[in-house]
């Protein structure tokens, strides 16, 4: 691409694409430290235990065993972390909250030793009742998940709710309806399922802690680093390469803060890497129970949505309560809703901590929320499409009192997903169409800096605090960079992935790069261009208004001069360059009950159709669209591939995916072979990808995030479909063939005449 033409909207080549495909592409578990010893986890296999001893000797007797550490190692009471709550210790101590909760850690010089004397541990256990479920953990009597001297001054101390929250408007009792649905709906819990394994290094020097980990939240890491370690977050360095694949289970703090203290304690650098297996039982997405009322007038306008909500977040918190209150407090979706209550309730258990997973809990909540309409459509005798489009919020409409109005034509999706798979024409025989959105809420309270550097040879680096997890943000953020000053993109260089180097950013999350550090990215260009118009008024004599930077040039006395000329004639031969600084920023308000107004509303409307093999259950999905409100794009084929990307993670939990787990608490189907994630062979016939382009989003040319949309509303457009084909309503996902079958060979004795 040329000087001064314009990179932006323009689907160019991805930074780093060919590295990922070709293998060359260096992950966390490619690195390698100098005398760097070799970490493995000793777990229990219960999902609940006392733990009375723990017996290292004969694992040290093994060589090449440099430090066997447990609870009884650390400092006392032993150190708790997390990203909300200080609720997670380092190690297991006193007892295994859940199945792959690690007791002891063995580093060695090699891997092989670490394995050896890790099976060497012996820990002596007393195996204790455990809850596994909403219900279990819900129960009068039940075991206490977390003691109550952890859990502060709250009510809820000596229960297992981590907390509860009361969202909505109007009054739900007070209001009559024509119809009135009524169902519950649960969703499993879910894996992450990244290619690349959970790995993480540490090492200490000259007193400063270094850890090297895929984590989405680099600046999160270093704050938790330093706090559970005693060290100001001066001497914690965080250095983050590119993950391979995150989707919110590397977004908080797991094993590193175990890493630290590895490392102080032995000091010589340390590395584990997870096993797919131990994967399953880092991070996991959170169980949900919704009980839904929905009440309708005659003509399918809504009157009244009263929902419940009960997560099953795990044995520590994470990041849950974040979660259970962000996804519930929008739960009523992009609808025109005049009363609504919503309950929502984070559920403690001895399970897998859960965490955040793209959608952040509304997936859950929209499978819910969106089969009552679609129910609802079908008492009432009206067109699903036309329904939704009756009570879409319009644009502008402050469809939840006191907050960001709604800021799309969200019809316009609406309506393009229904085109695009011909919603009007009759569906060929044996098949179904569906139809569904999700709406979820943007970054709230946060804030992206942003540091561009313009060399000498007007070539740039960008330093920005955000990560790329796979979403393409390099690519992206390169693109504004390069419109901002009239540059090749190839003449861009996007830094990130260490504290040490790039400047706070919040949080890659929440669909919010694209907007956060693309907005930071251009104030820091608009920064430079203005020293370049004092610079060559300084040199020139003619007056800052007059002169003029674009086409990466500086205009003065009608020559444009390149950058690298105008630096040459103001440093001289020492050459210099100029820096740039950006911020953008979310206000916190304290008032708002999710600390600060949603920066812009992510919304997409998915369609389907698909056909049901009633002899075996098996769903066919001949086509899948999904319809992204985006304001624009930056890089049209990164929004499509996110989009296709989400849709495909979407077909998991709505067909095949869910951890199973047996009395005890195990978790059955560990790894590739026994827990099914899309293939090649799964996908649908057909998929397209379309997007609403109204540059009506806050970010650089009026473009919104995109990512997780694709992903929030698969399961219900999904079910929808499967009903039309067969008559058949399933309220349990995932919808497996066993579980499709079943319910078809339900409907057919219910069918039967009696005799």
């Amino acid at each position: 691409m040329t000087a001064g033409a314009s990179p932006f909207g323009q689907s160019i080549a991805r930074v780093g694409g060919v590295e990922r495909v070709t293998g060359a592409q260096r992950f966390t578990a490619d690195l390698k430290l100098d005398g760097v010893l070799h970490v493995k986890l000793v777990h229990l296999p219960v999902g609940h235990a006392r733990i009375i001893a723990v017996d290292t000797s004969d694992a040290l007797e093994v060589a090449g065993v440099q430090h066997v550490l447990s609870a009884a190692d650390l400092p006392q009471p032993v150190p708790r972390f997390g990203p909300a709550s200080r609720d997670r210790p380092v190690i297991a101590s006193g007892e295994v909250k859940y199945f792959g909760e690690p007791v002891a850690a063995v580093a060695a010089e090699s891997e092989d030793a670490a394995a050896e004397a890790a099976a060497l541990v012996r820990v002596e256990y007393e195996e204790l009742p455990g809850v596994y479920s909403i219900e279990e953990a819900l129960a009068e009597g039940a075991p206490l998940v977390q003691h109550p001297d952890l859990r502060g001054d709250t009510p809820l101390a000596h229960t297992n709710l981590l907390g509860e929250w009361h969202f909505g408007w109007g009054d739900v009792d007070a209001t009559r309806a024509d119809v009135v649905i009524e169902g519950t709906y649960s969703f499993p819990m879910v894996s992450h399922f990244a290619i690349e394994p959970f790995a993480t290094m540490a090492a200490v020097q000259d007193g400063v802690v270094t850890v090297w980990s895929p984590i989405q939240h680099p600046f999160v890491l270093q704050r938790v680093i330093a706090d559970v370690v005693g060290l100001p977050v001066s001497s914690v360095r965080i250095i983050a390469p590119d993950a391979g694949g995150a989707f919110g289970g590397k977004g908080y703090p797991k094993y590193e803060p175990l890493m630290a203290f590895l490392a102080l304690r032995t000091g010589r650098p340390v590395r584990l890497v997870l096993s797919l297996e131990e994967s399953f039982q880092a991070s996991r997405r959170a169980a949900c129970t919704v009980r839904a009322r929905t009440g309708f007038d005659r003509e399918g306008g809504l009157c009244f949505q009263d929902l419940e909500a009960d997560f099953l977040i795990g044995a520590y918190a994470d990041i849950g309560a974040r979660v259970v209150s962000k996804a519930s407090y929008t739960a009523s979706g992009p609808y025109r809703t005049p009363n609504v209550r919503i309950v929502a309730r984070g559920v403690l258990s001895h399970t897998v901590p859960s965490t955040a997973f793209r959608g952040f809990g509304v997936p859950q909540l929209a499978w819910a929320v969106e089969s009552q309409l679609a129910e609802a459509a079908r008492r009432l005798g009206l067109d699903p499409l036309e329904l939704r489009a009756r009570n879409l919020a319009r644009k502008g409409e402050d469809f939840i009192p006191g907050d960001t109005p709604a800021d799309g034509d969200w019809e316009q999706a609406l309506r393009r997903a229904a085109q695009a798979v011909a919603w009007d024409t009759p569906a060929p025989a044996g098949r179904g169409r569906g139809l569904a959105m999700g709406l979820k809420s943007s970054a709230t309270v946060s804030v992206s800096n942003a540091i561009v550097r313009l060399h000498h040879d007007g070539s740039v680096s960008v330093l920005v605090g955000t990560s790329d997890m796979g979403q393409g943000a390099r690519t992206v953020l390169s693109q504004v960079a390069a419109d901002e000053l009239g540059i090749p993109v190839d003449g861009v260089r996007v830094v990130m992935g260490d504290t040490s180097v790039v400047p706070f950013d919040t949080s890659t999350s929440a669909s919010r790069s694209s907007v956060f550090s693309g907005n930071a990215i251009g104030l820091a260009c608009r920064d430079l261009r203005g020293q370049l118009c004092s610079i060559a008024a300084e040199l020139y004599g003619e007056p800052e208004e007059e002169i003029r930077v674009d086409g990466g040039r500086v205009h003065v006395h009608g020559e444009g001069l390149a950058y690298g000329a105008l630096l040459k004639d103001y440093f001289g031969p020492s050459r210099g360059e100029l820096i740039g600084v950006g911020r953008c920023r979310a206000r916190y308000l304290p008032e708002h009950p999710l600390g600060g107004a949603p920066s812009f509303w992510e919304l997409v409307a998915v369609a389907c159709e698909v056909e049901v093999d009633e002899t075996t259950g098996e769903i066919l999905i001949h086509k899948l669209v999904t319809v992204s409100d985006v304001g624009k794009a930056i890089n049209p084929q990164h929004v499509e591939m996110q989009d296709e990307g989400a849709a495909v993670m979407g077909l998991g939990h709505t067909l095949m995916e869910h951890l199973i787990l047996d009395e005890g608490g195990r978790i059955s189907n560990l790894g590739a072979l026994d827990y099914r994630i899309p293939t090649s062979r799964d996908l649908p016939l057909e998929m397209a990808t379309f997007m609403v382009e109204n540059q009506d989003g806050p970010g650089p040319y009026g473009a919104k995030g995109a990512g997780e949309s694709g992903i929030l509303a698969v399961a219900p457009a999904v079910a929808a479909a499967v009903q039309a084909a067969t008559g058949v309503r399933i309220r349990d996902l995932p919808l497996t063939p066993e579980r499709v079958w079943r319910a078809l060979m339900e409907k057919g004795l219910s069918e039967q005449p009696i005799v």
